[in-house]
């Protein structure tokens, strides 16, 4: 069966550049892995082509002769796949691995992120979602978490072994931390699943964490959180996280920062808003009232002839950001107030106001009659 175009395998131009073939090579891959697409011989078939594909095109010789000569150019060079791995030409499929998923898995060759020396790994990082109130978020504050970890055992100081003994070098991965996983043609490099990346396994495993080198325990931990802080914000406390393996170092505690809906506020960066009801004598004649800060109460100006939804601006009463800046300001959005639960002799009062309104034209309300005026011609445009 002749072998399909490799730049149509790929997808990509016969001009593209490295980057896009990596960038097409990973898409591919990703989505015709066996791992992801078990028992599925079609998967398969594809994703050793597109491996075969890369494994010329990301070379730039390999290119060369195949833009020159085509597949007879490179004919023994990029095949392999039977014989469980790539040519030696290309170093192996593990190097094409690392090369294009190092990034995501943590480096190329199996090697665990953080992975140093006799297999020793920076501890995980983890993530506390902490609700505060929006008093706390604007003031800052102090709180005290409880925080669930493996941290390094503190009998055998992470090595895992009982203080006093020794330590043999591990017949799995013959002191390697590594070892290297075979299914059929795909290869690549793991952390030891016996001694874990450290290449040795102990005597006598300490009693205290069975030999892992790390105990679970719940810390707590008091957290300052600053002044300003908002919804999404995080706080990194460097070395509160999972304690690393074999020597390695701990990771990072990232705290995540939600903040409670307020009953009166709603916050949209720096500024604050709330709603003021007011009552309608007060909407028709003006008035003073006194609103709400987070800082206490402030007298608010109602001009007379105010109507709902109109907003007055509070200027410095809002927040000031945890990222630097002066405060927002607080927005005050008037809602006036329909009377309920009248007695006779209120309702008999507004009507009679209401009568005294009456033929007066668009002067006491011109809202009112400029929106039945528009309704009116609608509907005439409507028959017309």
């Amino acid at each position: 069966m002749a072998k399909r175009d490799y730049y149509e395998v790929l997808g990509v131009d016969k001009s593209a550049d490295q980057k896009e073939i990596k960038k097409a090579f990973r898409r591919l891959a990703q989505k015709y892995h066996p791992d992801r697409n078990p028992g599925d011989e079609t998967a398969e078939v594809k994703f050793r082509e597109v491996s075969e594909a890369y494994e010329v095109l990301s070379v730039e010789e390999k290119r060369s002769a195949y833009d020159q000569f085509g597949h007879a150019g490179v004919d023994g060079q990029a095949g392999g796949f039977g014989g469980g791995g790539f040519g030696a030409g290309a170093g192996g499929f593990s190097d094409i691995f690392g090369d294009v998923f190092g990034d995501i898995f943590g480096g190329g060759g199996g090697g665990g992120r953080g992975r140093g020396p006799n297999g020793a790994m920076r501890g995980s990082d983890l993530r506390y979602n902490l609700e505060i109130d929006l008093e706390e978020a604007v003031a800052g504050t102090t709180v005290d978490i409880r925080v669930p970890r493996l941290a390094e055992c503190s009998h055998c100081h992470g090595e895992g072994a009982e203080p006093g003994t020794k330590k043999r070098t591990c017949t799995t991965c013959n002191g390697m931390g590594q070892v290297r996983m075979q299914q059929g043609f795909f290869a690549v490099q793991q952390t030891c699943p016996a001694c874990h990346g450290a290449g040795e396994i102990p005597d006598t495993p300490c009693t205290a964490c069975h030999g892992e080198g790390r105990v679970q325990e719940t810390k707590t931990l008091s957290v300052k959180i600053p002044a300003g802080v908002d919804n999404g914000d995080r706080i990194r406390l460097n070395g509160e996280g999972e304690g690393g393996v074999n020597g390695g170092p701990a990771g990072d505690l990232y705290v995540q920062i939600s903040v409670k809906n307020h009953a009166i506020f709603t916050r949209d960066g720096r500024d604050l808003y709330c709603e003021v009801p007011i009552s309608f004598v007060d909407a028709t004649l003006g008035g003073e009232l006194e609103v709400p800060t987070l800082d206490g109460r402030v007298s608010l100006k109602i001009p007379a002839e105010t109507q709902t939804g109109r907003q007055f601006r509070l200027r410095g009463k809002g927040v000031k950001s945890v990222h630097g800046g002066g405060p927002g300001d607080l927005l005050c959005r008037v809602v006036v107030e329909t009377p309920v639960n009248l007695n006779e002799k209120q309702k008999e009062l507004l009507r009679n106001f209401q009568e005294s309104l009456d033929g007066t034209g668009t002067k006491h309300s011109p809202r009112k009659s400029s929106w039945f005026d528009g309704v009116k011609k609608f509907f005439e445009d409507m028959r017309g």
